[in-house]
């Protein structure tokens, strides 16, 4: 019997998805993270946000554990939903984590990202903030704190 040739396998290059190796990319985690700490601050359920995208509670458990990835248009849907920017997903990545990009990974030369100052509304310490302000019942009240907060800030130099 003659020998078939070996097909020959195409070699890909990787993705930087590291779940071939039995874990998630670690940029895909923190996603994960930061969509859970939102989902949490707003007090709202893996069912509910689900409904909301189209999914079910155990695909957004895949989403916030990192080990499904986020597409570029469910991320938009999410953050309209929790009702951030995008980039509050990628806000506070370590640098380490930054070192695991697929691109870094892969050895791709990249140029040095531009810093800039986070919003401060996507802060999770402002979000606690503004939900513990809101759930003032008077409104007298909320608005004396409101002026006390702006005096405060004056006089540390915040304006």
């Amino acid at each position: 019997m003659a020998k078939k040739p070996a097909a020959k396998t195409k070699q890909r290059k990787s993705s930087g998805r590291m779940a071939s190796k039995g874990f998630p990319n670690p940029i895909d985690v923190h996603v994960g993270q930061r969509m859970r700490q939102r989902r949490t601050l707003l007090g709202m359920s893996q069912e509910t946000l689900g409904a909301a995208i189209g999914l079910t509670f155990q695909q957004v458990q895949k989403y916030e554990r990192g080990a499904n990835r986020v597409s570029g248009s469910r991320l938009f849907d999410l953050s309209r939903v929790l009702d951030v920017p995008i980039s509050y997903f990628f806000e506070d990545i370590p640098g380490d984590v930054q070192n695991k990009s697929p691109s870094k990974l892969m050895g791709v030369k990249t140029l040095e990202a531009v810093e800039y100052e986070p919003d401060p509304m996507a802060k999770r310490e402002t979000l606690e903030l503004v939900r513990a302000y809101y759930r003032i019942p008077e409104a007298a009240v909320r608005r004396r704190i409101a002026e006390m907060v702006k005096t405060l800030a004056r006089a540390g130099g915040g304006e």
